[in-house]
């Protein structure tokens, strides 16, 4: 008897290919397809894209998703995550702007919803495994980097308990994105040359700005050059800044680059430095919201501190079994609190936490 996978379908070409994969090894195709933003009840107040035929994009993927599996001959079903979205997710998501953070909303849509609510519907319908599109592996219920390094999302996976991973499979985690649109190609499927989502998950394409303030309305407020203490122009409302930002700063009558390094929440002050990069470093970080998908502390290993970064060298200094001093003495420019630390050995990953607090010289730094 065939074993039955639910596997998440996006509309997209990489859970397209990883459903054919699925198929090729033998296992019974059960397509299921989230809805975790209500766009139409949302359209006006969050100012929705759609396309020539007035079609929102979700509409776009849920259809396209429907033709894959409609040609693979697999059924597809489709279930709504929308109010265990908004309590898990995008709750989070507005609560860390206020504070002044940078959150990744992506990775806790991993955890609670792709991981664990798509799970238990999966369930229902007598899944064996569970699959998803996603670029990584899993070895003996060890989450792996993907062979595409360039396409590797084991970041956005680092809050994902090993519990959550067993069952779990990654039928393209050994592909290369090439490979994968081949195939898809070959197939003649919909989704073979549809590009690549970008943005955030429930805000897509759209205006950030423009979407962000139907929820958070914008305070704006003065920014200061951090070296010299002078006002040189106006912000929208921190929440729309992060650190290491150098686009989007509406600042004329300067040649100098300048990087946002810093929020005063209490004052409303966004703070800049023009010329160099030298408040952008930091030393150590305290990590906290630990997650480990590997069962042995290691005291020395790499980390990334955003997604695109290349590895670094560090060591951990355990303060509690949910709080970590990771020490990184070369320095490294815009560790960002609110974004994820993920931590590697190799090609394993071992897990992560949320930045909490950034320092210098032993030393918060005050303007983070």
């Amino acid at each position: 008897m065939k074993k039955k996978v639910v596997i998440g379908m996006s509309g997209g070409v990489d859970s397209s290919v990883a459903a054919i994969m699925l198929q090729k090894q033998g296992y019974e195709v059960i397509g299921l397809f989230m809805r975790n933003w209500d766009s139409f009840a949302n359209a006006e107040l969050d100012g929705a894209p759609t396309t020539s035929e007035g079609i929102c994009p979700q509409e776009v993927d849920y259809n396209d998703a429907k033709k894959v599996c409609d040609k693979l001959g697999i059924p597809l079903y489709r279930k709504d995550f929308i109010k265990e979205y908004w309590d898990y997710v995008f709750t989070y998501f507005l609560d860390e702007l206020k504070k002044g953070r940078t959150p990744n909303p992506d990775i806790m849509c991993n955890k609670y919803i792709k991981f664990d609510q798509f799970a238990k519907e999966a369930e229902k319908l007598g899944a064996d495994y569970i699959a998803t599109g996603h670029y990584c592996r899993v070895k003996d219920g060890q989450l792996l980097r993907a062979v595409d390094d360039n396409k590797d999302q084991s970041y956005f996976l680092s809050q994902v308990s090993k519990a959550q991973l067993k069952n779990v499979l990654f039928p393209i985690g050994d592909m290369v994105k090439p490979m994968v649109r081949k195939i898809a190609e070959e197939y003649d499927l919909v989704t073979a040359k549809k590009k690549d989502s970008t943005g955030i998950c429930f805000i897509g394409e759209r205006n950030f700005s423009n979407f962000l303030k139907n929820y958070l309305p914008n305070q704006p407020g003065d920014i200061v050059d951090i070296v010299t203490g002078k006002i040189i122009g106006k912000h929208i409302g921190l929440m729309h800044y992060t650190i290491g930002q150098r686009r989007g700063l509406d600042i004329g009558g300067t040649k100098d680059r300048m990087f946002v390094v810093g929020k005063d929440l209490e004052k409303n002050i966004l703070y800049i430095e023009s010329g160099n990069d030298e408040y952008l470093v930091s030393d150590s970080c305290v990590v906290n919201e630990i997650n480990w998908t590997y069962e042995k502390k290691i005291s020395k290993c790499t980390a990334k501190f955003r997604y695109r970064q290349k590895d670094i060298d560090v060591e951990l200094e355990f303060l509690s079994e949910n709080e970590i001093l990771v020490k990184y003495p070369q320095g490294v420019k815009s560790v960002t609190p609110g974004q994820a630390c993920v931590f590697y050995d190799g090609e394993i990953c071992l897990g992560g936490g949320i930045i909490n607090e950034v320092r210098k010289n032993g030393k918060k730094l005050w303007y983070l």
